[in-house]
């Protein structure tokens, strides 16, 4: 799949990113090499392949589910950089 310059600015934009006209063109390249090659995947044939059949095969046990209890927030708390009315305080990323 073929993106094209007006797509990858679209994309950029949509990511906050800004690039020049040179860089624009590498993007919109790199995004068509990354589509191509995700198409290329969905060409192999999977269906007598279990989701998890490599884990099975190795002799890798799974973990049963159990219940455990988590941590305070006050433990979860006590490392953060920045904390307020109980929740962790980060700076804004999104206008």
């Amino acid at each position: 799949m073929e993106i094209t310059r007006e797509e990858a600015r679209r994309i950029a934009a949509l990511a906050h990113l800004e690039f020049t006209d040179p860089e624009i063109e590498e993007l919109a390249r790199h995004l068509s090499d990354i589509l191509s090659f995700v198409e290329k995947l969905g060409e192999i044939d999977t269906s007598s392949v279990s989701p998890t059949s490599h884990l099975l095969e190795s002799g890798e046990a799974l973990r049963d589910d159990v219940e455990v209890p988590s941590l305070s927030a006050e433990e979860a708390l006590a490392d953060a950089p920045e904390q307020g009315g109980g929740h962790f305080k980060v700076p804004k990323v999104l206008g």
